[in-house]
């Protein structure tokens, strides 16, 4: 699965570039609020203008504190996969239940330096993991190949039964990274400028879920 991020977008011409990317699996936008990460993006407003202007699955990732309080609304708007922060959640079973209840897959993401293990309990209440490769707030950084230990360790787990998650990661993928990432056991790749930076948004999608399915 390939989820264009609307971050590299530009954002004056939100619904053309969303448009432009119809062969997407999930469109995936990042909610920031400025104190979670030092960076202030897009609201809900915006998510539901979206919502009601595309057909692809909205892929909300709220790097935002207080995700307890404002995760359920974009739920309730009609978001296809609401994730949260697990350094941000004050209680991410109950959170995660009640993003169920109110329509959406229920996501847990994790930065960088957060280790995996503690949480290994709580994912058993979640549809789908988001690994972080790059530290959360900015696009266009590097990929941090470390964080692949995680995205292993998570597979083992998928495939012997003990979860039922989708593994997602975001932050530095592009050509030259998707194939370590899907050979780690990824699912669903989040891109930005590896796809609106290029000419034809839409055949760099499918070059990146060709180069995934090779791996």
């Amino acid at each position: 699965m390939i989820a264009p991020s609307i971050l590299s977008a530009d954002f004056a011409r939100l619904a053309d570039e969303v448009d432009a990317v119809r062969g997407a699996d999930w469109l995936h936008v990042d909610v920031m609020d400025a104190h979670f990460v030092p960076n202030l993006t897009i609201g809900l407003p915006v998510v539901k203008a979206l919502l009601a202007s595309t057909d692809i699955p909205v892929d909300c990732h709220l790097m935002i504190d207080d995700p307890d309080r404002w995760a359920i609304d974009y739920a309730e708007a009609g978001a296809h996969n609401v994730t949260v922060h697990v350094e941000a959640a004050d209680d991410p079973v109950k959170l995660a239940a009640n993003l169920r209840a109110a329509g959406a897959k229920a996501g847990l993401s994790i930065k960088p330096d957060t280790p995996l293990e503690p949480y290994l309990e709580l994912l058993t209440h979640y549809d789908t993991l988001l690994v972080m490769s790059v530290e959360p707030g900015f696009g266009g950084q590097e990929f941090m190949p470390g964080v692949l230990d995680k995205v292993r360790a998570a597979r083992r787990l998928v495939d012997s039964g003990e979860l039922r998650v989708l593994i997602e990661i975001d932050g530095g993928i592009n050509a030259d990274t998707i194939e370590q990432a899907a050979e780690a056991g990824v699912d669903c790749f989040v891109a930005g400028s590896a796809v609106y930076g290029a000419d034809d948004p839409a055949e760099a999608i499918a070059r990146l879920r060709n180069k995934a399915e090779a791996s």
